[in-house]
């Protein structure tokens, strides 16, 4: 059974195709053929004169302008904590606050030596000046043959003695006040501030790292703050496109997260060199961005233009097909329903639409249909097949003389 039915579709399919060919090759001159030379129906659409564009449309990503973690020179408990993310602050504003008592002590005390020292150079000096009174009353003495050599070494050596120490005690000084500095930047440490260079404006608060009471490590970030007045948009170009990149060519930035804007950016930076891997280039675009609508890690579009030509004569895409390995056009004569096969030379395409640079084309070109096309065939438009129809259809209807009452058309 499945044997014979396997046959009777073997059969059908060649009587299909016998018949197929039969419909091609016998159908009337005058009359319409499934395929054949008969009018094949096409669309239309005018040669016209527009503006065509060579534009990359690329994605990227949108970076802070510039953005740094904010974290203490010292160790010690996170005791206040004045901003958290979104909040908006200035340059050297202060942001958090250390517990500070052990830094405060250490100011004390180092000052508390520093007085402690000075003291001992006051007394220093007051040693000194009698050692000299005394050197100076033992060499009028000596000159007068009253003291001895003997006893004038020994009081030199004493003022050199008390010279010395009034040296070390001014150096003591010196050193306290050192140590008194130190402990009044440890202190000042304590106290956490936000500073950039070139301060203008404000920034923002991106992230938050730790919370009040935690403690820190020196180094260890607390916040993150972010500059977006204006952002980057870093895109990748491939190696074909990356020769027509130029620094202060402007772009058109989108993104899904706002629909319905667009942002104006400029190239400002594009990479010396290709990624091996993927031989791409790193680019990047300054997107002015004053109410901080663009956000960093969002996802962009960027379209750059870089070839714009005005009142150019454009063709769709779709119209453009090869014979004999030219690219061409059909071109329609209205008079006759015939179209004319004409070569082209394409320039640049955009979307549906491509450019023609020669020959200078006018009228309409055939954009459906095209492929079953040949320099020469009649077609019909749109609209017109009924028109054609109705008189075919009277002449079926009326018996052709001699013939009785038999109607026409293949019996």
């Amino acid at each position: 059974m499945k044997k014979l039915l396997a046959g009777l579709l073997v059969l059908a399919a060649f009587g299909w195709l016998l018949w197929e060919i039969y419909d091609r090759t016998s159908a009337p001159t005058g009359g319409p053929r499934r395929g054949g030379a008969g009018p094949v129906a096409v669309e239309v659409v005018p040669i016209r004169k527009a503006v065509i564009r060579d534009v990359r449309r690329l994605t990227g990503s949108v970076l802070a302008r510039s953005q740094f973690q904010v974290a203490p020179k010292i160790a010690g408990r996170l005791e206040k904590l004045m901003v958290d993310i979104g909040d908006e602050v200035h340059n050297r504003q202060l942001i958090a606050q250390l517990d500070s008592d052990e830094y405060v002590q250490q100011v004390a005390q180092a000052e508390a030596e520093l007085e402690m020292a000075k003291a001992n150079v006051v007394q220093a000096s007051s040693n000194l000046e009698l050692a000299r009174k005394k050197l100076a009353r033992y060499r009028a003495l000596y000159e007068k043959k009253v003291a001895s050599q003997s006893e004038i070494e020994v009081v030199e050596a004493e003022y050199k003695v008390q010279e010395a120490a009034h040296k070390v005690a001014e150096a003591r000084v010196l050193q306290n006040k050192a140590a008194l500095e130190a402990a009044k930047v440890q202190e000042a440490y304590t106290k956490i501030s936000a500073s950039w260079e070139n301060g203008e404006g404000r920034r923002v608060v991106g992230e938050r790292f730790v919370d009040e009471g935690a403690m820190l490590k020196a180094n260890e970030p607390i916040v993150s703050i972010i500059d977006i007045a204006s952002v980057t948009a870093v895109i990748y170009v491939i190696e074909r496109d990356y020769g027509k990149i130029r620094i202060g060519q402007e772009a058109r930035v989108t993104t899904d997260a706002l629909p319905g804007e667009s942002f104006r950016s400029r190239v400002v930076r594009v990479a010396p060199l290709l990624k091996e891997a993927s031989r791409q280039a790193r680019v990047e675009l300054e997107i002015p961005n004053p109410k901080g609508s663009l956000k960093p890690g969002m996802f962009v579009r960027v379209e750059i233009e870089f070839i714009r030509l005005e009142d150019v004569t454009v063709v769709p895409a779709g119209s453009v097909v090869k014979r004999n390995d030219t690219d061409g056009v059909f071109i329609v004569d209205t008079e006759n329903m015939k179209v004319r096969f004409v070569p082209v030379k394409l320039g640049l395409e955009e979307e549906d639409m491509v450019q023609v640079l020669e020959p200078n084309l006018s009228g309409s070109v055939v954009t459906m249909g095209q492929h079953l096309l040949e320099d020469g065939r009649s077609i019909k438009l749109p609209g017109t097949e009924s028109e054609d129809a109705s008189p075919r259809q009277d002449a079926q209807q009326t018996p052709p003389a001699g013939r009785g009452g038999s109607s026409g058309g293949r019996q």
